[in-house]
């Protein structure tokens, strides 16, 4: 069984929309094969949490007003650590970077096939290596002023 194409058009509208809001490391996984409750997910980080609860925010009114999609469920709103969107089709989940890096979902799913993004979304690979090279780079600098 292969994500349906409701699924990829709630995907693509999405992965565009956290493109949009300068998400990290955007990636989709069909994950119907393995799971029976959803058919794909759809990744993406930021470095703070203000700006993953501003990609969650976009997400969730693009998908409104493109689709007529609402979530069912909404959960880590409180901390803006981790929030996920559950479509029901798809499961969305934005985290902070750190927290991208410890749960390493990638790892979990990479037996799936990935799910093919608009251009913007592929763009944004790497991305969060790379802001926290800069950030490293930013510390040291500042440390260097004290």
């Amino acid at each position: 069984m292969t994500a349906t194409d409701r699924s990829n058009e709630l995907i693509n509208v999405a992965a565009q929309a956290a493109a949009d809001k300068l998400a990290h490391d955007i990636i989709a996984y069909d994950v119907s094969d393995v799971l029976a409750i959803t058919d794909a997910f759809l990744l993406a980080s930021a470095p703070n949490d203000r700006q993953v609860k501003s990609i969650v925010d976009e997400i969730e009114e693009r998908l409104n007003k493109e689709l007529g999609a609402k979530p069912v469920r909404r959960e880590g709103d409180r901390e803006a650590r981790w929030i996920l969107l559950d479509y029901v089709d798809i499961v969305v989940h934005v985290q902070h970077s750190e927290e991208r890096v410890f749960y390493a979902l990638e790892r979990l799913w990479k037996d799936c096939p990935e799910l093919d993004l608009p251009e913007d979304a592929k763009a944004t690979r790497g991305k969060g290596a790379e802001h926290a090279e800069q950030q490293a780079a930013a510390d040291a600098d500042a440390g260097d002023l004290r």
